[in-house]
């Protein structure tokens, strides 16, 4: 199985993979779908059988007190409350009491026949559900053994009976001998009643016991559910564990492959039996090692040639490095022919380089010295500068103290302004208090005026009040005088009136003395209050005038405030104009400083810069004398361009890519052009011998380089520009 798996695309393997995680949990979705849907109709339709069974034995339970109550109405209304019933009423109640007999005859049988457990074929999956899950397994049984004593036994005892009340009540048999027949129905009634009860509890605990299957079946469906979701995780995961082994274990051995070749093992190679695209990269890697063995050997081999004419060319060059310009390279027909061609040229240029740099040297130090001298004027005219520009800022330092003192004054006077204007602000609104204050007494005097003159009048109608008391306790003393004189009159008759009499005589020669004792009281509060009237008059007059001068001061105050308001503003306003003054002496003064700051550095800066030069003609001269450790050629005329060695200062110099200012070619088939005695001549060569490709034996520009490299570029396979790119980073 593996092994067609391995022998299949990648694309069609995981495509396989796919559809099988797809398909196979489609399958275990729909066959727990329909188990579901198949056991989710079989309890509702369970369900709806014990609920009608139910309905049944309850309404079949309700016919039988119907009956037995109709029973006893029909005694009822023929022996006890209208004896004398019409006949048509009694053939209603009969018709009433066939018609129940009829409906629960019936429904008894319907029971039976329909929704006994133990007969009824509609009751079969139910009576298997209770003998399978142990859920009473007593009731089938009870069930059949009450509904064959209901209808073989109880209900023909309780029909027996009950026909012969009704005979009997047809009949117009006596009201004893119907009486015990009711009562002999009534004893056959309660077992049946009883009997039945018994039945329709069966049928709800049917019902009950059917609920509480639907929910154990629906937990079995939920387990199956979770060991079916599980086992797909299970299936699923093991076929894509199956596609990952069979991508990864080449993938990991062609990865080992590569850390191998990495660690520079050019001998292993790919061993895959797969046949998909793995094994097709595996093989293409194995080539590729092979052919990379073979460039290496051949690389190799022109390594060690190459060194060893390296190394002959370094023992050529060698006195370079002393300074030893004499040398020459020897140019043979190899790889390393240009490189010492090269070195000759780089040799001829140094040399140019050498005598151009003494050259410059000599005029960097004329020119050294004609600065230096610029330098030292330029200095001592920045120190004349700095000493003037200390005197002035002297100046302004003076004149900047001066304009503080003024400063310092007028800010004293303006505190002293603001003080005194506090203070006149202090003094008016006490001034205004005080006016308040006052006008609030008046009104207080004039207050208690008004109630004084008040009070005198009360006490005027206290007085007339007292006057009219003591008239009638001198009327009533005279009252009583007369009673006692008609009392002695009357003898022993009047005795009880005269002792009354003689009380209220003294009663009212007391009021009456007590009267004028009230009397004399309020004419001295009147005499008082007289007194107190003239000294609140006197009191009001006297706040009036405090009033009057108080406004008087209060505007004279009004007057002195708007004085030091007007001086305070004066004052401000000086202050502000010799604030502006100070700022001005101060920015004076900061730029004074500026100046002289600026000035000490540009002297710094030139002292710095004649300091800088003396240490640039030094310099030149240990340049001078670096290069005169160099050794050139006496036989060769080394050329030096002139075309920038008389610049003006601000001329810009020409670029130059040589020290001679003249290219000449560089290339392993030039030599130096030799006479018939076989000396050479330096500087003289002969042309390289044409060529139809586009070889150039001359120097080209930089861009001519990066667009010939990028059409040669454009010729290589993409495989070899990724390997020179990887070379190359």
């Amino acid at each position: 199985m593996l092994k067609f798996i391995t022998r299949m695309q990648i694309a069609r393997r995981l495509l396989l993979a796919f559809l099988l995680t797809a398909v196979i949990p489609g399958i275990v979705i729909s066959v727990l779908g329909l188990t579901f849907f198949k056991a989710q109709t079989e309890r509702s339709q369970i369900i709806r059988t014990n609920i009608s069974a139910f309905k049944s034995a309850t309404t079949a339970g309700t016919y039988l007190p119907d009956l037995n109550a109709l029973l006893i109405t029909t005694y009822l209304e023929q022996y006890q409350s209208h004896p004398l019933v019409e006949k048509n009423q009694l053939a209603t109640n009969l018709q009433h009491i066939q018609e129940t007999t009829r409906l629960f005859d019936n429904e008894a049988n319907n029971y039976q026949q329909n929704y006994e457990l133990l007969t009824s074929p509609g009751m079969r999956t139910t009576y298997t559900i209770l003998t399978r899950h142990h859920l009473d397994p007593g009731l089938p049984a009870q069930q059949q053994r009450d509904l064959e004593l209901v209808l073989h036994t109880s209900w023909p005892a309780y029909q027996a009976a009950q026909d012969q009340v009704l005979e009997a009540i047809d009949k117009k048999a006596s009201n004893t001998l119907v009486h015990d027949l009711v009562a002999q129905a009534n004893l056959a009634y309660l077992p049946l009643e009883n009997e039945w009860d018994e039945i329709t509890n069966i049928a709800e605990k049917t019902s009950i016991r059917m609920v509480t299957t639907n929910t154990t079946q629906t937990n079995q469906i939920i387990f199956l559910t979770l060991v079916a979701f599980f086992g797909t995780i299970i299936m699923v995961t093991a076929i894509g564990y199956i596609a990952y082994r069979s991508i990864t274990v080449p993938l990991h051995q062609l990865a080992l492959l590569t850390r191998r070749i990495a660690r520079g093992d050019t001998k292993a190679r790919a061993t895959i039996t797969t046949r998909d695209e793995i094994y097709l990269v595996a093989l293409s890697m194995n080539t590729m090692l092979d052919n990379i063995v073979e460039l290496m050997q051949e690389a190799r081999f022109q390594r060690d040639q190459l060194q060893g004419q390296v190394e002959k060319l370094i023992g050529e060059v060698s006195g370079i490095g002393e300074g030893d310009l004499r040398v020459q390279a020897e140019v043979d027909d190899n790889a390393l022919g240009i490189l010492g061609d090269s070195f000759n040229y780089m040799i001829e240029e140094l040399g140019s380089l050498v005598v151009r740099v003494k050259m410059v040297a000599n005029r960097v130090t004329s020119s050294t010295k004609t600065i230096l001298g610029s330098m030292t004027q330029l200095v001592e005219t920045d120190s004349n500068q700095l000493q003037q520009i200390a005197i002035a800022s002297e100046e302004v330092e003076q004149m900047a103290a001066s304009s503080r003192n003024v400063a310092e004054r007028s800010q004293v006077l303006f505190d002293v302004a603001r003080i005194a204007r506090q203070d006149a602000q202090i003094g008016r609104e006490a001034v205004e208090q005080a006016l308040e204050e006052i006008s609030r007494i008046n009104y207080n005097v004039q207050s208690t005026a008004g109630k004084v003159h008040s009070l005198g009048d009360h006490s005027r109608e206290i007085d007339e009040v007292i006057e009219v008391i003591a008239s009638i306790a001198h009327q009533t003393n005279r009252l009583a005088l007369d009673s006692a004189i008609q009392a002695a009159m009357a003898g022993d008759n009047g005795k009880g009136f005269g002792a009354v009499a003689a009380d209220i005589r003294r009663l009212a020669e007391r009021t009456k003395d007590q009267a004028n004792v009230i009397t004399r009281i309020v004419r001295s509060i009147r005499e008082e209050i007289g007194t107190l009237a003239i000294s609140m008059q006197e009191t009001e007059k006297e706040a009036i005038a405090g009033t009057r001068l108080t406004q008087e001061a209060s505007m004279a105050l009004e007057s002195i405030f708007t004085a030091v308001e007007h001086q305070a503003k004066e004052i401000e306003q000086i202050n502000r104009m010799v604030a502006q003054q100070l700022k001005s002496s101060s920015a004076v003064s900061r730029i004074m400083q500026n100046v002289a700051s600026t000035t000490r550095q540009s002297s710094s800066s030139t002292r710095n810069a004649s300091q800088y030069v003396e240490r640039l003609a030094q310099q030149v001269e240990q340049l001078r004398a670096s290069v005169e450790a160099f050794k050139l050629r006496d036989d060769h005329i080394y050329q030096v361009p002139t075309t920038n060695m008389n610049l003006e200062w601000g001329m810009e110099s020409e670029s130059i890519l040589t020290a001679s200012g003249s290219f000449r070619a560089v290339s392993a088939t030039l030599r130096p052009l030799q006479d018939n005695n076989g000396t050479s001549h330096s500087g003289i060569y002969f042309a390289p011998p044409e060529s139809t490709d586009d070889y150039s034996a001359y120097p080209v520009s930089p861009s001519q380089e990066i667009q010939k490299s990028g059409e040669d570029w454009q010729h290589i396979p993409q495989s070899e520009q990724w390997r020179t790119a990887h070379k190359e980073g």
